[in-house]
């Protein structure tokens, strides 16, 4: 007999996971300052060359296998009436970004980046937190380690994203197990609810919070009871990237969740992520800062779909370019600094 969890294979993995790579970013470092530019000039565009550098474990860092991967998923707790929008369109979204005629479809056209989308199960909606698990402990590690095998193809950077009608009130319940305090300050309106639905979700996550509370200690039980497919497979998804040396920039509010969760488990666990955007979810900013991370961009985004993190994977490229190819002072024959 033994009392193996599931959950403790994802633990034992957490361990294992190998940390940046000091020489490659010393290595940025003497290379940044040959570069035609004042020291420091580029600000946060000669950081993200260094994180590059770090986690990808090489000292010429690059961006040019960039993939954003979506995960949709399907949540029960959509009977309270916690969106503007019904579940249908869940399998009609799928359907647009099959036919290219998403948002996220043209981002990545714009930007060169590869696209990958993911039915967890779209038309089997998880159960309704407000009155079960979402997941049990065994379909939660079976979505994590489907996440892990998404980006099995092969990237040197990854974003994560996702769809799903309900997601943005899971996420909310998550961040108010996670981090405490009133529901309120952790909901927002998602895809624009009005105020009678705003209570709604608001009431939604209280109710998922009580029915839960005994079991909230541990950041998998807060996953899977409170979770959804779509974060159990981007928590997945971004265990795995450290593991084959893969940054990773995370979406919005919903894609946060996931990286909340393994980051409670253990801060250093999403120290290779980093924030593609602010989303205009009133606690995002909220959620941010608690895990550490300044995003790139703050364009008032709250789509969702891995939009804001593949518009920053753009800032990405942009800087493993100007690292890669500006000239140096002696190539360029430009007198260096006294």
């Amino acid at each position: 007999m033994t009392n193996a969890s599931p959950f403790d294979d994802i633990r034992r993995l957490i361990t294992t996971m190998p940390g940046p790579d000091e020489a490659a970013i010393e290595a940025v470092r003497m290379r940044d300052r040959q570069l035609t530019k004042p020291s420091g000039s580029l600000g946060r565009l000669e950081w993200i060359a260094e994180w590059l550098a770090a986690w990808q474990g090489k000292p010429n860092p690059t961006a040019d296998r960039p993939l954003v991967c979506v995960f949709a998923g399907s949540h029960g707790v959509t009977a309270k009436g916690v969106s503007a929008f019904p579940s249908d369109v869940n399998r009609q979204m799928l359907e647009n970004f099959a036919a290219g005629g998403a948002a996220i479809n043209q981002i990545c056209a714009a930007y060169g980046l590869g696209f990958k989308v993911f039915d967890l199960a779209i038309d089997m909606p998880t159960g309704d937190i407000t009155e079960t698990d979402a997941m049990d402990e065994k379909a939660c590690v079976a979505t994590m380690a489907f996440g892990m095998e998404a980006i099995a193809g092969g990237a040197d950077l990854l974003a994560v994203g996702e769809m799903g009608i309900g997601n943005t009130t899971v996420a909310a319940a998550i961040y108010t197990a996670l981090f405490g305090g009133p529901a309120e300050h952790w909901v927002g309106r998602g895809t624009g609810v009005d105020d009678e639905g705003l209570k709604r979700k608001v009431a939604a996550v209280e109710a998922a919070i009580a029915h839960h509370r005994d079991h909230l200690e541990d950041p998998l039980e807060v996953l899977r009871r409170l979770g959804g497919r779509e974060i159990a497979a981007m928590a997945g998804a971004i265990l795995a990237a450290r593991l084959q040396k893969i940054p990773v920039v995370i979406d919005g509010y919903v894609a946060t969740a996931a990286a909340a969760v393994l980051h409670a488990i253990h801060p250093s666990t999403i120290d290779h992520c980093i924030a593609g955007h602010l989303s205009a979810e009133g606690a995002h900013q909220d959620v941010l800062a608690r895990l550490g991370k300044i995003p790139l961009l703050a364009l008032g985004m709250r789509l969702g779909e891995g939009s804001g993190a593949a518009l920053a994977m753009g800032i990405v490229k942009a800087a493993a370019a100007v690292h890669r190819d500006m000239a140096t002072f002696g190539q360029a024959g430009v007198s260096e600094r006294l």
